[in-house]
This record gives C-alpha cells, sequence and structure tokens, in this order.
C-alpha cells in the first residue's frame, strides 16, 4: 500500500465507529500518527484495542460542542507529536424528526455538535498546521435533496458545507486545503439507527444506483484522497460519496 501519510499527523474527531474509525485504520496502514476522539471512555478505549497501532495513535476523550475539551485536545496533540498535518472533522449526531416535533434541546444538540463542533474544533487545532495542511469536514447529501425529516441535521450539514468554502479561502494564506465529503447512505451504526431492520435497510438500498449501501471504508478513501498530495490541487470543493443517490435513478 502506498504510505501517502508517512511522517505526518491526523485528527479524526468522532474516530471510535463507523467513517471516523475507518479513516483512522486507512490512515493507520499508510503510514500516519493519528489522533481520535470520542464523548464516551469506554468506546474510545475499545476503537484505540481495536486500532492496535502503539505510539503511532493518541486517543483523546472529548465534546466536539465542548471548547474546554478542544483546548485540552489541542494542548495534548502538540504535547504528543508537536504538529498536526491533517483533520477529518467528523464527530456529528443525527436527529431525523418532522420540523413540529423538533424541541428547542434537539436543535442546540444537533447544532452544537455538528455545526458549532466543527467550527471550533478547526480552529482550536488549525494553529498546529505550521507548514500547510488539509481539513475535511463530513458533511452529507441531505443538504442536495429535501429530506422531510431531517430539517435541523441537513441545515447543520448545508453550514458545514459552506464553511469548508469559506475557510478555503481564509486558510489559503497558510497554505491549508479545506474540502468537505458529503456521504450518502452509509452503513454504519448511526445508520442502523434510523434502518435498524433488513426491511428497511433494503428500502434505502433500493433508492441508490448502485444497488447497495455504501461502507465506511468508501468514505475513508475519499477522505484520504482529499487530504493527501494527490489532491495538492483541490480545495473548496465538495466530494460526493454516495452511489450515485443524488445525481441518478435506479432503473
Amino acid at each position: 500500500m502506498t504510505k501517502r501519510f508517512t511522517n505526518k499527523t491526523a485528527l479524526i474527531t468522532g474516530g471510535t465507529s463507523g467513517m471516523g474509525l475507518a479513516t483512522a485504520r486507512l490512515m493507520l496502514d499508510e503510514g500516519a500518527k493519528v489522533v481520535i476522539t470520542g464523548r464516551d471512555q469506554a468506546r474510545l478505549d475499545a476503537a484505540a484495542k481495536e486500532l492496535d497501532a502503539g505510539d503511532r495513535l493518541l486517543a483523546v476523550r472529548a465534546d466536539a460542542a465542548d471548547l474546554a475539551d478542544l483546548d485540552v485536545l489541542a494542548e495534548r496533540i502538540r504535547a504528543r507529536f508537536g504538529r498536526l498535518d491533517v483533520l477529518f472533522a467528523n464527530a456529528g449526531v443525527g436527529l431525523f424528526q418532522r420540523s413540529a416535533e423538533v424541541t428547542e434541546d434537539d436543535f442546540d444538540q444537533v447544532v452544537g455538535t455538528n455545526f458549532k463542533g466543527v467550527y471550533f474544533t478547526i480552529q482550536k487545532v488549525v494553529p498546529l498546521m505550521t507548514g500547510g495542511g488539509s481539513v475535511v469536514v463530513n458533511a452529507s447529501w441531505t443538504q442536495y435533496r429535501g429530506l422531510a425529516v431531517a430539517s435541523v441535521y441537513s441545515a447543520s450539514k448545508a453550514a458545514v458545507l459552506n464553511l469548508a468554502r469559506t475557510l478555503s479561502s481564509d486558510l489559503a494564506d497558510r497554505s491549508i486545503r479545506v474540502n468537505s465529503v458529503s456521504p450518502g447512505y452509509i452503513d454504519t451504526p448511526m445508520f442502523r439507527g434510523s434502518a435498524p431492520t433488513d426491511e428497511e435497510a433494503a428500502a434505502y438500498t433500493a433508492q441508490v444506483v448502485t444497488g447497495r449501501l455504501g461502507a465506511s471504508e468508501d468514505v475513508a478513501r475519499a477522505v484520504a484522497f482529499l487530504a493527501s498530495d494527490d489532491a495538492s490541487y483541490i480545495t473548496g470543493q465538495d466530494l460526493v460519496v454516495d452511489g450515485g443517490l443524488v445525481s441518478s435513478l435506479p432503473a
């Protein structure tokens, strides 16, 4: 395997499962030193044990919506690795309800993690990117199509897509590229929370022109591409990883 991230340090927020864990695994395989975060210490410990990367892995309990946690995270990265080259701002929560059912607490939870958390994660760790770097934000296919039960979730993801485009300009003078990925139906624990039965999963799969749900590894490969020197002339872009869900209809 090509070692695109040798001598580089990558931070993956929400790295305990799904797309975050798959991205951490891939970047470790490609030579990176990796930092993962999660809010639950037990899940964080389990992910670190699964990755089994010795001193190339740092697992930090941190809530992306808590600025004090983010300050501690940045300091621990600085103390352990000295610098940062890649950030995958992946931590997020899902809420899928009709708009009339959304409470203020629901709104604050989703926007607090999905938008505020991404915004301040970037702000806090970008100073560690001393010689250029790459930021990839996890957005969502739902910003391209209306989904009745995703008003707050979709709005939070549209916000971070726009943030990525804005920061690609803001951080360009520091040679930091900023892009986003927009996953479609990816078979993760969060997805299974919305589609727990095989019948429900099959209904979602029927909407995808490639005829399958995405795997976390599909998104990880897209993130790694955008984060690597292979994408050195790409910034301010969104890469949709959805098996054709947004652009095509099944025959």
